[in-house]
């Protein structure tokens, strides 16, 4: 997920944790909203979660 980071840094003009947080908080939105895409949504951005954000 690092191409993503590194688009959202660019295009938005953020920083490295700033893209991550705002990739962790579209995984659980999107998993809070849309339970029965939990498991593919761990596998798109990764199953490590919050506390090991080189998986994002």
């Amino acid at each position: 997920m690092q191409e993503l980071i590194d688009r959202l840094k660019a295009n938005a003009g953020i920083t490295d944790e700033q893209a991550t947080k705002a990739l962790e908080t579209i995984k659980d939105f999107v998993k809070e909203k849309f339970p029965m895409l939990g498991g593919a949504v761990d596998n798109m951005f990764g199953s490590a979660g919050k506390n090991n954000e080189d998986d994002i």
